[in-house]
């Protein structure tokens, strides 16, 4: 008897090779590291916030957009001369300040005659800050907790810094980060130019 050529329903077993097992492992480790790098990105430099008012000019005018590193003091704490963003008091229902640190922890911190004085010595700046018309809480001598920043506006005259009681001195735990870029601004729709 002769055997039938018919149709049979044996199938071969597929193998998957190593090279694909290699590029498939690779392909997943390229999205997670993607995924993963996005997603430090996006917390790190993720927030943006406008200037509101001229307390920062000439560095920083009404209207321009800053981008804000939150990183930065998860690891480090703010220096002295770093541009801070915080809502103050911790009032989420307030727009982000933008001031700059003049003193630090442990520090004491008065106003005498126009003029910062930490640490009992006039505070080395440039010319370019004007003498300060009103000391306001800073009149008398502050002494700087360990968790506690001192911050004023760079146009010192027509800020709202750590001068005013609604204000004071800014804790650590409400500070949002560090300014690290502001955009270019049009100084035309700004009102800089004419």
């Amino acid at each position: 008897m002769a055997k039938s050529k018919g149709l049979t329903f044996i199938q071969k077993k597929k193998r998957i090779k190593k090279a694909h097992i290699k590029e498939l492992l690779i392909f997943i480790f390229s999205v997670s590291v993607t995924v993963f790098l996005a997603f430090v990105l996006n917390y790190t430099f993720g927030i943006r916030t406008s200037v509101i008012g001229v307390s920062m000019e000439p560095i920083l005018y009404n209207g321009q957009e800053v981008l804000i590193d939150r990183l930065v003091y998860q690891l480090t704490a703010p220096k002295k001369g770093d541009v801070i963003v915080f809502l103050p008091n911790g009032n989420p229902n307030s727009h982000f300040y933008l001031k700059r640190v003049v003193a630090v922890p442990g520090e004491a911190v008065q106003i005498v005659g126009g003029y910062l004085y930490v640490n009992d010595i006039l505070y080395d700046e440039d010319d370019s800050f004007d003498k300060m018309e009103d000391a306001g809480i800073a009149g008398n001598k502050i002494i700087l907790r360990s968790d506690e920043f001192f911050v004023l506006g760079d146009n010192r005259n027509n800020s709202e810094d750590s001068r005013s009681g609604n204000i004071g001195v800014v804790s650590r735990d409400v500070i949002t980060g560090k300014a690290w870029f502001k955009m270019p601004i049009d100084a035309e729709k700004m009102g800089l130019i004419e």
